[in-house]
Formats: C-alpha cells, sequence, structure tokens
C-alpha cells in the first residue's frame, strides 16, 4: 500500500504551485509605474543613459533626436528578445516578463502626455539622482514578484541557460557598456558620469527594496509530508534537495529535514508550494553567504 502511494506521487505529481498570483502582478504594475514617473519625469529630461534595454532605447531616442520614442525601440527589441526566448526559456518562465513589457510600454506612453516638463528643473544632477531612485524602487518590487522588465535581464538569462555565469555580474557589465556609448551621440563624459552614478544608486536601492535580492538563502524543512515537497521542490522548482535523517528530542521521534539551497528571489515562491503542501510545516530559512556549485556561482580556483 505504502509503495503505491509513494509510487502515485512519483509518476503523476500534483501541481501545487498556482501559475497566477494577482498580488504579484500589483507589485509588478507597482512597480512600473515608479519607474515609468523616474524615467520620464527625471532621467529623460536631463539627458541621462541609464542600463538595460530602456538605457539603449533612451540612446536612439537623443541620437534621432525625438523622432523615435523610447516606447517604439522598447517594445520592438523586446518583441524580438521574448520570441528567441520562449524557444529557449518557455512561455512558464516569461510570462511575467511578457506582462511587464507590455504594461511599460504603455506607461511610458501614458507618461509622456502627462509630463511634459522636467519635475526638477535646472537641477540635472539632483533630477537624476531622484529618477534613479524612483527607477531602482520600481525595479526592486518588479523583482520581488519574480518579475522582469525584459531586454538585458532576457539576454543574460538565456546565456546563463548555457553558461554558469553570474547573474548580477553580466547585468552590470551590460549596463556599463550601454551607458558608456551614451559618449557618442553627447560627446560629453559628465553624461557618463552621471549615469555611472544612478546606476549605482539603482542598484543599491534595488538591494534595499528587495532586502539582497542576489543573496542565496538555505531552507531547513520538518515535514512529515516530506516526500511530496522533495518531489515538488525537484518537479516545479527545478531544484535539487538533500533529506537528512532527524530526531525530534522532545518526543523522541523520527523525522526527515529536507535541506534546500536557493536564490534569494525564489523564497517567496518556495514558502507559498510548502504551505500548499503543509500547512504545519515547521520552515527554518537563514542567508548563507555564498553557494558554488550547478545552479549557483561557479567554483573558481585562485
Amino acid at each position: 500500500m505504502s509503495f503505491s502511494k509513494k509510487n502515485k506521487h512519483t509518476v503523476k505529481p500534483k501541481q501545487y504551485l498556482k501559475i497566477f498570483y494577482w498580488k504579484d502582478y500589483l507589485n509588478i504594475t507597482i512597480g512600473l509605474l515608479a519607474y515609468a514617473v523616474g524615467l520620464i519625469g527625471f532621467i529623460r529630461p536631463v539627458g541621462v543613459v541609464t542600463g538595460g534595454l530602456t538605457g539603449i532605447s533612451l540612446l536612439v531616442e537623443y541620437a534621432t533626436g525625438g523622432s523615435i520614442p523610447i516606447q517604439y525601440t522598447y517594445f520592438a527589441v523586446n518583441a524580438i528578445l521574448l520570441i528567441v526566448a520562449l524557444k529557449v526559456l518557455g512561455f512558464k518562465f516569461l510570462i511575467k516578463t511578457i506582462y511587464s513589457v507590455l504594461v511599460l510600454t504603455f506607461l511610458l506612453t501614458l507618461m509622456q502626455k502627462i509630463i511634459t516638463k522636467p519635475i526638477v528643473e535646472n537641477e540635472p544632477l539632483m533630477s537624476a539622482l531622484i529618477g534613479g531612485m524612483m527607477c531602482g524602487a520600481g525595479i526592486g518590487f518588479v523583482f520581488n514578484a519574480n518579475g522582469s522588465t525584459g531586454g538585458t535581464d532576457v539576454v543574460v538569462a538565456i546565456i546563463n541557460k548555457y553558461k554558469n555565469i553570474a547573474f548580477g555580474r553580466g547585468m552590470m557589465f551590460c549596463d556599463f557598456i550601454i551607458i558608456c556609448c551614451s559618449y557618442f551621440v553627447f560627446h560629453d563624459f559628465i553624461k557618463i558620469v552621471h549615469g555611472l552614478i544612478v546606476m549605482g544608486v539603482m542598484t543599491y536601492t534595488i538591494d534595499l527594496v528587495i532586502n539582497g535580492f542576489r543573496q542565496s538563502v538555505q531552507f531547513l524543512i520538518f515535514s512529515k509530508k516530506y516526500e511530496i515537497i522533495a518531489d515538488a521542490i525537484n518537479k516545479e522548482l527545478n531544484r535539487g534537495c538533500t533529506i537528512l535523517d532527524g530526531m525530534g528530542w522532545y518526543s523522541k521521534e523520527p523525522s526527515k529535514v529536507i535541506v534546500l539551497l536557493a536564490k534569494r528571489s525564489e523564497a517567496a515562491t518556495i514558502f507559498r508550494m510548502i504551505k500548499s503542501i503543509d500547512e504545519n510545516a515547521f520552515i527554518s530559512q537563514s542567508v548563507v553567504r555564498g553557494v558554488w556549485g550547478q545552479g549557483f556561482d561557479p567554483i573558481k580556483l585562485k
């Protein structure tokens, strides 16, 4: 009897993770709104270039004298990237990215009609800093909901599927190149300096909002339904886990402990999955300083 029950869960695992969480999409929408206001109301009027695909879109708009608005380039390039990424990463991975691209394209168009002049005038650096904080907070909300604004995020995700590179490092390198390219449009090193300052402010703000998005975490999961949880971790999260033998000292009864290492951004999804399987599960989460190996940073010898 026990063998059949175990085999049933192994062969046909139940899907415990929902595809749609309305709170995630609400947070993504709020984040994109803050991002659009920061970009159109503060950064764009002072001629500063940010990182990512929006930075490339700003470069195109500046270079063409405004004849190709930022939202056109942003949407067109993202459409091409998403078509390619659908075959590589799959629709489930990109559903929130597709939503973000559509909403941000709409918001960028809307903000340009609402905000017709700089919110902060005659203070280019101050305007850029405020815009950087708003954009960083907006991206933090999006990332915290396991979303993405597309663009270079998609490119790095595709590369990361085949080459085990640090995601954050790849994003920073792309942003640095995009900001430096602003020299070919303005021929002004000050614009590059302002862009790099904005990039630093955005990065710091993102980290504040999501409390260490790029950190790895370790879970210790105590549950009588450990087999179902472990199968769900493998099949729905595509993560490996280890089951240890333990014993409750108060009850003197044997128990199983699941050890799971994951990215900080996956924590909310993990909690949701465990709660949907066993609401009485006992979970311990801790931040780990570094994780090296398959699915994380590569092991390097100095």
